[in-house]
């Protein structure tokens, strides 16, 4: 059994630049914790039951059906709006990265370069948006060879033709353990 990459969730605050922290919380980072929790832990069952019952192929199914339904779920339940994110998308129309979220997935990454342990990254940042003051987190996924199946370097045949039909234009592969695979990312009004 692999550790849970979603699981890891200190809460380090970590600027961006031009980007204030004034006003992020503990009971807020508390509650985006938990979400992340929620969320890591219902897409890894789900993940894991498909493969069990039909291998890797069946996982690429519960990330483009359940993984977005999970995130709805959540987002209506809690008022925050959760999602996943990645500079390298298999989905773009769901997971496209909007500038702040991108320049923290570059600043994960280059976390990462510098010997920063993946399961550890945490930005959680107070901005300034046309709605008012806006509660940012994003919690680093880190690949583990759990991922490596769907997102590696090298995927089986059967891997690569489910992805092909469900993302004719796929991006998220070529990964090794350790990587940032991408990131959790939550919003709220504050």
């Amino acid at each position: 059994m692999h550790k849970c990459p979603f699981m890891s969730f200190p809460l380090i605050l970590a600027a961006t630049a031009g980007l204030a922290q004034e006003g992020v919380q503990d009971a807020d980072l508390a509650e985006a914790k938990a979400l992340v929790e929620r969320f890591g832990t219902t897409l890894q069952k789900e993940l894991k039951a498909a493969m069990t019952d039909g291998g890797p192929q069946n996982a690429v199914k519960v990330c483009r059906e359940r993984a977005p339904a999970i995130a709805a779920e959540i987002s209506e339940e809690s008022g925050w709006t959760v999602g996943r994110t990645s500079l390298k998308l298999r989905n773009a129309e769901l997971n496209a990265p909007d500038a702040w979220e991108r320049a923290v997935l570059v600043q994960f990454d280059e976390r990462k370069v510098a010997g920063e342990d993946v399961a550890t990254m945490t930005v959680a940042e107070v901005v300034e948006s046309d709605e008012g003051n806006r509660l940012r987190v994003m919690k680093a996924i880190p690949t583990v060879q759990l991922c490596l199946s769907c997102h590696g370097k090298i995927v089986n045949a059967n891997v690569g033709v489910a992805l092909a039909e469900n993302y004719p234009e796929d991006q998220a592969r070529g990964y090794e353990v350790g990587d940032v695979r991408g990131a959790f990312t939550l919003s709220t009004l504050r």
